[in-house]
C-alpha cells in the first residue's frame, strides 16, 4: 500500500468514525486512530471514559468495527491498543 493509499484509507476511516463519535462523546469517551496496518488491522486508542468502560469490547465490535468495515472494506478488524480489550 502506498502512502497516498494509506492516507486515503485513513480519511475514509475518520469519516466512518465521525458517525460513531457523537455516541462516544455523550458518555465522555472517544477514540483515536493509531495505525492501519498493511494487512487491514486498524488500531485505535480509547480516550476518556471509554478507557475503563466495561462495554468497550461490545462498542468496538458491534459499533465501531461494523461502521468502519461497512465503509472501508480494506479494514479486516479493529483492535484497541489500550483498555479492557487489548
Amino acid at each position: 500500500m502506498t502512502q497516498t493509499e494509506n492516507t486515503e484509507l485513513l480519511q475514509m476511516v475518520e469519516d466512518a468514525l465521525d458517525v460513531i463519535r457523537p455516541h462516544l462523546l455523550v458518555d465522555g469517551g472517544n477514540v483515536e486512530v493509531i495505525e492501519l496496518t498493511p494487512d487491514g488491522v486498524l488500531k485505535l486508542k480509547w480516550l476518556g471514559n471509554c478507557e475503563s468502560c466495561s462495554m468497550s469490547l461490545f462498542t468496538m465490535k458491534a459499533g465501531i468495527e461494523q461502521a468502519i468495515i461497512g465503509k472501508v472494506p480494506f479494514v479486516k478488524t479493529v483492535e484497541a491498543i489500550n483498555g479492557l480489550n487489548q
